[in-house]
């Protein structure tokens, strides 16, 4: 992704592996700065991933298949490096697919960086089919994060805007904030500055506003967890956005690779869903803005239902919720993919 250090345009991803660490953007710290946290072992891995230095459902399989070819050469006992990645986040699908990607592959560093460079074209090439769905003048909402720091370039949700941008086409996003961690006005917001895309942050509580308005022509948004028949989960947020863009009558898509498909569940009931720290909502940068005697709870994550989705975006083509069994059949055939 481009990043504007000290006035310098430079290139960074999301995660990486160097001199026998896993690097990766501490996305605690953005935008105020860039900060690199290193992992050295399968333990700073697992922090990693439950206290959200990393996060996104593409790039949290990344950090994993990483973190286990790193186990591995450290001569960890790999039974418990991998249940402790294993148990830091459940509903990301793609955590689990890395998991099983490493094992099939025997904890290989290589196997490791194919399976990194796998999901960023993939996501690129989200980006490059999502691209056709956006015209010039195009206004467009997205919620959370579903960027290049979600996966490890390019993004998901953020990737068809890129490079809509790249083409020339005039566009503006509307960037939900995206309560409690604000992560679409800390991080999408930041990823688009960096790239020079028009936008606007707005209160959660807003898009309907503009919906109604007329000012928003499509939604897309990423997913952490796809169901066989279209239902699906996102940050938490996205179900109220689906059922507004519905009664509005706008497009509302999904961007996803194939990693994020689990075609294993019949449907959103049975997506485990995420229970986060209190103080994620009871507080805002550490300052807290409940009443102390006030609890809270955070589900991280809903599920929407395959009726308020117009179309998946995938490396594979743009499919409605009732043909993701032509979906199934192409990554059936995958190898890179079809990992069983």
């Amino acid at each position: 992704m481009k990043v504007i250090i000290d006035g310098e345009v430079r290139t960074l991803k999301a995660a990486w592996y160097e001199d026998g660490e896993v690097k990766l953007i501490d996305q605690r710290e953005l935008p105020d700065k860039i900060k690199i946290f290193s992992a050295k072992n399968s333990d700073d891995i697992a922090y990693a991933i439950k206290n959200m230095v990393v996060r996104g459902a593409p790039a949290i399989g990344v950090t994993a298949a990483y973190g286990l070819a790193m186990a591995s050469k450290n001569g960890e006992d790999m039974n418990k490096a991998k249940e402790k990645i294993r148990a830091t986040r459940p509903t990301a699908y793609d955590l689990f697919k890395a998991i099983r990607y490493m094992e099939v592959n025997g904890y290989d560093m290589n196997a490791a960086r194919r399976y990194a460079m796998e999901i960023e074209g993939r996501s690129k090439k989200i980006g490059e089919l999502g691209n056709e769905l956006i015209r010039n003048g195009a206004k467009i909402l997205t919620h959370c994060n579903a960027g290049a720091l979600a996966v490890l370039d390019w993004g998901t949700a953020l990737s068809p805007m890129r490079i809509a941008h790249n083409e020339g086409k005039n566009i503006f996003v509307f960037v939900d904030e995206t309560r409690p961690r604000l992560q679409g006005a800390k991080l999408t917001a930041w990823e688009l500055a960096q790239e020079g895309i028009d936008h606007a942050i707005i209160a959660d509580n807003a898009a309907g506003f503009y919906m109604r308005r007329k000012e928003i022509d499509l939604v897309i948004v990423g997913a952490d967890r796809i169901a066989s028949n279209g239902d699906f989960a996102n940050k938490i947020g996205t179900y109220e956005k689906a059922v507004l863009a519905k009664v509005n009558g706008i497009p509302f898509y999904v961007a996803a690779p194939g990693s994020t498909f689990d075609f294993s569940i019949r449907s959103g009931d049975e997506i485990p869903i995420e229970e986060r720290d209190e103080n994620e909502v009871l507080e805002i940068n550490g300052i807290r803005i409940g009443p102390n005697e006030s609890h809270s709870k955070n589900p991280a994550f809903d599920v929407t239902p395959n009726e308020y989705v117009t179309g998946f975006i995938t490396e594979y083509g743009i499919f409605k919720p009732n043909e993701l069994n032509k979906l199934k059949d192409l990554m059936d055939k995958d190898l890179f993919m079809n990992i069983k």
